[in-house]
Order: structure tokens, then sequence, then C-alpha cells
């Protein structure tokens, strides 16, 4: 279980620095974070095209394609999403604010799902310590960007 958590952490701190890279990139291109965001895209796709050669049946996985509803390759779509929005959101919020934002409808929208066991996954319902949780991170939230408003 720890090997999973760490590779948790080291997703997460991938992505933060991922946001502040393409942001980089989109500034290099005029500015352009569509751009910057189809190319991060691309790279990721040859990268995972050479991976898949060496270590996946990918001829075994190319044969099943035609019989997946269309709706499984909506992944494709949000994370093409995803990398546009942090491209574009990284410069005007700030990596911290915008992934305080990212966490909190990650995790929203992790619960429901689990909760309700959707999109295939395993009903995994909610307790209540979970819910007090999210409470204690959305107090974190207003102390992290109202604090000194507050307080100071």
């Amino acid at each position: 279980m720890s090997v999973f958590i760490l590779m948790a952490l080291a997703a997460g701190a991938a992505l933060a620095s991922q946001a502040a890279i393409n942001s980089q990139l989109a500034k290099g291109l005029l500015m352009q974070p569509l751009v910057a965001a189809m190319i991060s895209f691309a790279v990721g796709t040859v990268v995972l095209l050479a991976l898949c050669f060496l270590k996946a049946d990918l001829a075994g996985a190319w044969q099943q394609m035609p019989q997946q509803p269309a709706w499984k390759y909506l992944g494709g779509v949000l994370g093409a999403g995803f990398v546009f929005t942090t491209v574009f959101l990284a410069p005007k919020l700030g990596i911290t604010n915008m992934l305080f934002f990212i966490i909190v409808g990650q995790l929203l929208t992790a619960a429901v799902i689990d909760h309700f066991g959707l999109i295939g996954m395993a009903v995994r319902p909610v307790q209540v310590w979970q819910l007090l949780g999210l409470l204690v991170m959305a107090a974190g939230l207003v102390l992290f960007f109202f604090g000194r408003r507050l307080f100071g």
C-alpha cells in the first residue's frame, strides 16, 4: 500500500510541475495555451505509444477498441481539457490556488462516484468522518484564501 501512496504523491508533484512547465511552454509559444496543451498531449502520446510497444499487448487491445462504447473514450477528452485548463489557469491563479480548487473538485466528484459506484466503480459508501474531512479541507481553503482578511 505504501508504494501506491508514494506513486500518488509523485503524481501530485508531477501535476504541479506539469502545470508550471506547460505554462512556460505556452508563454514561449506566443501565449497560446491551447497549442501548448496540444503539444504536451502529443509528446505524452508518443511516450505512451513507445511504452505500449515495449510492454503491452497493443495489437490485442487495438482489436477490442471497436467493441467499446463511445463514452469510454471520454477520458481522453477530459484529460485534454484538464491539461488545457492547467496551462490556462496556472498563470492567472497561481499553481497553488489552481490546484486547491482542482483538488476540491476532484475530491467531491470522487466521493460521489465512490458512494454510488458510478462509471463502473465499486461502491464505497462515504462515511461521516470522510464528510468531516471534506469540511476541514473547506475550512482550510477559506483560511488559505481569506485568512489574512479574516484574522490579519
